[in-house]
């Protein structure tokens, strides 16, 4: 397919910026002597900080750790903790040593855990001994005797990271030199489990040319240079937290900021006041949380400049307070997938309130992007809507050791096809209007949360606000809101939100039922997770 035809949903990104053929380990031992004494990790929770040199030599002590405990190119390492610096170590000396990073979702229990050592093979884990209420030590030693491929765990807050350092005192530093020598950057470097709404967590597998590239052009979309300082809420377990942060960090010798273990709306705001960032990540639950934190009114957030937001579009009035009172005037939206590195679609720096705010972007350099017709796989015409399916260098090497999802996902011809459903404006920037698994079908009408979701934000009283379908009798489906309320706000009802919505939406997008919520049910990258609500509103309405 060409890019000649701008009627179709078709786009092809820049490619005049050369991709980056190095391998992550690489890439970080240039910025390593590129910067050398400048900061390049906070840790504000300890208050350890780390210039360059000093976070290269914490990442070789690790790695020749690895290398003395038997880790050989390809061996899975699993990292089970918060945000920590002992995560952004473990993430570089991995991939100096060619093992495979196995990110461990912090929220899970002992039957995921169990599932993602047993089908990734992890031969070593790292992890924190606990974390809010995850006594991830009992976990381990649980479930230890129906792991059999794991053979050492190294607990952080234990002399067992001391030891592992130690243990690597001894190797002679040209065998690390060998090692990195022998990587290629097309090589597995990360799994990172998909939370599956159905059936097994299935493991993205990543090279290190998938997400060192990815990382590179996400922050080159937003100007990243070695001046900018991140402060970093979003989860490293995640692609937003190790992709987009981290690798895009390294790749520019920017600072990298953790501000606490897990989100905090208070310690973020911390963060970005003491330490002078320029720059802030987060989904849009997060910055409405910093946004209504006590805290938030009269901090001096003037050296932001810039930061992303992902995982759902924002609502309008949170991105005018991002870039009024937060300074974030270059703020952008990213969207994307695990699968795809993650991002294929991102704003601009100058783009205007609402391509930031009714967008996903435009198509990422050296990334195609189409929508298609889910049934027959035709390529659409510009506005209307279809499957979003992207291609291209970001494209995850399959799902591990399961090429049967592999061939689901990705077709024959390389694309990715995303499940979600999305419409292609005439000047090429996406809109998502749900997933196919979303849209809901009312008495024959197609109708998408998104678009319901976004007109009940406009509500004075409304600070978020969720849509799911529900079972009905009579017309198949029925809409059901879930609301959480301003502070201080009353609550509403179904007759007050018909009655805001009487005569501005069409009587079949009215919800039907209304549930007013502290908070709505989310994967820990703060995805909200419809299956769920689905299934809890089906109980509580007793349908």
């Amino acid at each position: 397919m060409t890019g000649d035809d701008l009627t179709l949903s078709y786009a092809a990104g820049p490619t005049d910026q050369p991709l980056l053929e190095d391998t992550i380990g690489d890439r970080f031992r240039t910025t390593v002597a590129d910067r050398g004494d400048a900061e390049a990790l906070v840790e504000r929770v300890s208050g350890r900080r780390w210039t360059w040199n000093e976070l290269g030599e914490a990442v070789d002590a690790v790695s020749r750790g690895l290398i003395a405990a038997g880790i050989d190119t390809g061996d899975r390492v699993g990292i089970w903790a918060p945000n920590c610096a002992e995560w952004v170590v473990t993430q570089f000396a991995t991939a100096q040593v060619g093992a495979v990073l196995v990110n461990v979702n912090p929220s899970y229990r002992t039957h995921e855990f169990s599932y993602a050592v047993n089908q990734s093979g992890m031969k070593m884990l790292i992890a924190a001994s606990s974390f809010k209420t995850s006594d991830y030590r009992g976990m381990v030693e649980e479930t230890r005797d129906r792991c059999p491929s794991l053979e050492r765990v190294v607990y952080l807050d234990t002399d067992d990271w001391a030891t592992l350092i130690a243990e690597g005192a001894d190797q002679a530093p040209e065998l690390l030199v060998d090692r990195m020598a022998a990587l290629s950057n097309t090589d597995p470097i990360n799994i990172q489990y998909t939370s599956g709404t159905t059936g097994n967590p299935k493991g993205a597998t990543l090279s290190h040319r998938n997400i060192l590239n990815n990382g590179y052009f996400v922050t080159e979309t937003i100007r990243f240079t070695d001046a900018d300082r991140l402060v970093i809420p979003v989860p490293f377990y995640h692609c937003f937290g190790m992709v987009m942060a981290n690798l895009g960090c390294i790749t520019h010798g920017a600072t990298m900021i953790i501000p606490a273990p897990g989100f905090e709306p208070r310690a973020t705001l911390d963060a970005v006041e003491q330490e002078k960032a320029t720059a802030v990540y987060g989904v849009p639950t997060m910055f409405i949380a910093m946004q209504n934190d006590p805290s938030f009114t009269g901090r001096d957030l003037s050296s932001l400049r810039t930061g992303i937001m992902a995982g759902s579009i924002c609502p309008i009035e949170v991105m005018k307070r991002c870039v009024d009172e937060m300074h974030m005037g270059e703020a952008s939206i990213a969207y994307g997938m695990t699968e795809t590195s993650p991002v294929s679609t991102q704003t601009l720096a100058d783009d205007d309130l609402q391509h930031r705010t009714e967008t996903i972007g435009k198509v990422h350099p050296h990334v195609e992007i189409k929508v298609v017709d889910p049934a027959t796989g035709e390529t659409v015409p510009r506005g209307t809507s279809g499957e979003f399916c992207t291609r291209g260098y970001s494209v995850m090497l399959g799902y591990w050791e399961d090429p049967a999802k592999t061939a689901e996902a990705i077709d024959a011809d390389g694309w990715m096809h995303t499940g979600d459903l999305a419409v292609m404006n005439p000047d090429g920037y996406c809109a998502i209007v749900g997933r196919i698994k979303d849209m809901v079908i009312r008495g024959g009408e197609n109708i998408y949360p998104r678009e319901i979701e976004d007109f009940l934000y406009g509500h004075p009283d409304i600070e978020d606000v969720q849509v799911v379908g529900v079972p009905d009798q009579k017309y198949g489906e029925e809409l059901c809101a879930w609301i959480r309320m301003k502070s201080g706000a009353a609550d509403l009802d179904a007759e007050a939100i018909r009655e805001f919505a009487t005569g501005k939406l069409a009587h079949y997008k009215i919800p039907r039922y209304v549930m007013i919520v502290d908070e709505f049910p989310m994967t820990v990258t703060g995805k909200i997770r419809k299956v769920q609500m689905r299934e809890e509103a089906r109980e509580m309405l007793g349908l």
